[in-house]
């Protein structure tokens, strides 16, 4: 590892940034361009002073999710990602198939969209970036230990996140997660990941193998859903999907139809939602 040519790449990509190039307001007059210290270990989900350290040339070797929430927070490119793999002594993960960097574009893009929730995903569920309605939303997924990040996984191993949908609509959820599952394992036959995932929902819940079973295949694409959420209430979204070729990432936006009483509660949630949110520091794994 090679502390002090990775600490000068992160002090450089941080300073290269400005607080819109990643979805934030720039506040109160800054003294130095770019990001606050402060701001990148938010983005990347880690303490201050973790990152603060790496920066200082005297902190610990950065395990692999680590450099890839690093990557994400300062929109590297994917040879950027990789130059930033070696510098740790890491290998940088394989081209091609599913990838967990989110190019720089495609956050761009998410950045933007400040005032209706959009995440990015991969196709097997794993959330690799959120704005900030979309943590109001459904709360931040980053404050959750890595494992913890995909939403097949916590939809049918963990009973307590159905609770942000109506009962009546968690059938149908299911159904739909498990039909587009298939259809992703089935794509990429050689790609161990959907079939681990598979097999460890399988063997942990058995809905999830009942519904396996029944050989359902169906692709995520528009639909509605609707969303309990305790400060505003229920609100009914349009989900648009827009996937990638190459990566195996999805564009996943929600929004309300002008007019209606969800459209009004998804205003409402921008200006008080954001608001009870705080930056989250898990500490690096």
């Amino acid at each position: 590892m090679n502390r002090a040519e990775l600490a000068d790449f992160l002090r450089r990509g941080r300073a290269r940034l400005d607080p819109s190039d990643v979805g934030l307001t720039a506040g109160a007059r800054r003294r130095t361009p770019g990001l606050r210290r402060e701001e990148v270990a938010q983005l990347a989900g880690m303490s201050v002073d973790y990152y603060t350290r790496l920066e200082q040339s005297r902190g610990p070797r950065p395990s692999r999710q680590m450099l890839t929430a690093l990557a994400r927070a300062l929109r590297l490119t994917d040879d950027e990602r990789d130059h930033l793999f070696h510098l740790a002594g890491e290998e940088p993960p394989r081209r091609g198939g599913a990838s967990s960097h989110v190019n720089p574009g495609l956050l761009l893009v998410l950045d933007r969209l400040y005032d209706t929730p959009a995440l990015v995903t991969s196709d097997c569920g794993e959330v690799l970036a959120q704005n900030a309605m979309s943590r109001a939303l459904s709360g931040d997924v980053f404050a959750r230990s890595p494992g913890d990040r995909n939403m097949l996984r916590r939809f049918f191993l963990d009973p307590s996140s159905r609770g942000l949908f109506p009962p009546e609509d968690v059938p149908e959820h299911a159904r739909a997660h498990v039909a587009n599952l298939r259809a992703v394992a089935a794509a990429r036959p050689d790609d161990p990941e959907p079939a681990a995932l598979v097999a460890e929902l399988r063997s942990g819940s058995e809905e999830f193998a009942a519904l396996w079973d029944e050989h359902e295949v169906a692709v995520r694409r528009q639909s509605t859903k609707r969303f309990r959420h305790p400060l505003v209430g229920l609100l009914e979204l349009d989900c648009e999907i827009l996937a990638t070729q190459d990566t195996h990432h999805m564009l996943v936006i929600h929004t309300a139809r002008p007019g209606t009483p969800s459209h009004e509660r998804l205003q409402l949630l921008r200006v008080i939602g954001l608001q009870n949110l705080t930056p989250s520091e898990p500490q690096p794994t």
